[in-house]
């Protein structure tokens, strides 16, 4: 299903209008936050995400990195995942319809992205069977990646 043409707009954009509407200034320091934010791969901590941001502007404070995320997972521009690690990690939110799913290594905290049709399908197809309309959800799976199963069995083979 397309996304609704207020969600097509600039992140940007999103953003401060969601910042005016809550009454907040926006800034230039947020706007770097939020930019640099979108501009990152992976799943980031804040703390990682203080790091980039401080490369560009040593001057922006731990506080205002902490308002801004929690700024962005209001007004969906971020999502906040935990994967079993005990660490939050951040990643862009599903505006647009850019939905997926996670496979999460436990050994050496590997995350990958995928997205699948079929599986979406399904899970609508299993819903609607229960009398269930999904209105969103998150897939996680667990295991091993792939170098974690070859170090493993190199790990249980006799030397």
């Amino acid at each position: 299903m397309p996304a609704p043409a207020s969600d097509r707009r600039d992140p940007q954009d999103i953003f401060r209008a969601f910042l005016a509407n809550k009454g907040l200034k926006s800034s230039r320091q947020r706007d770097l936050i939020v930019e640099t934010f979108l501009s990152s791969q992976g799943h980031l901590r804040v703390e990682e995400l203080m790091a980039r941001v401080r490369e560009l502007d040593a001057g922006v404070s731990q506080a205002t990195v902490y308002r801004t995320v929690k700024l962005m997972v209001e007004c969906g521009l971020a999502e906040a995942r935990n994967f079993q690690d005990g660490q939050t990690r951040y990643e862009p939110g599903d505006i647009g319809g850019s939905h997926h799913d996670h496979l999460i290594c436990t050994s050496c905290d590997t995350i990958v992205e995928f997205v699948d049709d079929r599986i979406e399908a399904l899970q609508d197809h299993v819903a609607a069977a229960h009398g269930f309309v999904v209105t969103h959800h998150r897939m996680e799976l667990y295991g091993l990646c792939g170098p974690c199963q070859q170090a493993q069995h190199k790990a249980a083979m006799p030397s």
